[in-house]
């Protein structure tokens, strides 16, 4: 399956910030989209509340420019980062009263929200998502349908 260079891009620093525990989505330098843009938080910039759609004046400019941002628009980090707080179990958007996991750096809580994130960068980009191993289980006369790829062997 081809991917995009931003979609692989984009796998591939959350799969580093999650192994090397340095993914935490209270943090906007931490967050999905703080991974995404090389953990800065100059995307912050683009709404005036964190897990809001709303873009700021700033975001308005940028997105109006047609400004990418690691590949992304304004408009699609806010969305990244609003499923990844949602998968991840909080409400959004981020204020002191919002909904909020006892724990936010669970390993299993950070894997929920990145399977979210992943499926919506995949949705993006138009291409299954590929963290979905279904087809792999799926079978016909008691055999399997597919392969497992070369690597996972």
């Amino acid at each position: 399956m081809k991917t995009s260079k931003r979609l692989e891009h984009a796998i591939t620093k959350l799969y580093i910030a999650f192994h090397s525990g340095t993914l935490n989505p209270e943090y906007c330098k931490s967050c999905a989209v703080g991974n995404i843009c090389d953990n800065t938080d100059t995307w912050n910039y683009l709404t005036d509340s964190h897990g809001s759609l709303k873009l700021s004046h700033i975001g308005i400019l940028n997105e109006n420019f047609g400004r990418k941002i690691h590949g992304y628009s304004p408009k699609e980090l806010l969305q990244v980062e609003i499923v990844f707080l949602k998968g991840c179990g909080f409400g959004v958007p981020l204020t002191l009263n919002s909904k909020r996991p006892v724990n936010p750096t669970d390993k299993d809580l950070l894997f929920n929200g990145l399977n979210a994130t992943i499926e919506f960068l995949c949705m993006l980009d138009n291409i299954p998502n590929v963290m979905d191993y279904s087809k792999l289980f799926e079978f016909e006369n008691n055999s399997p349908i597919y392969e497992l790829p070369e690597f996972a062997k």
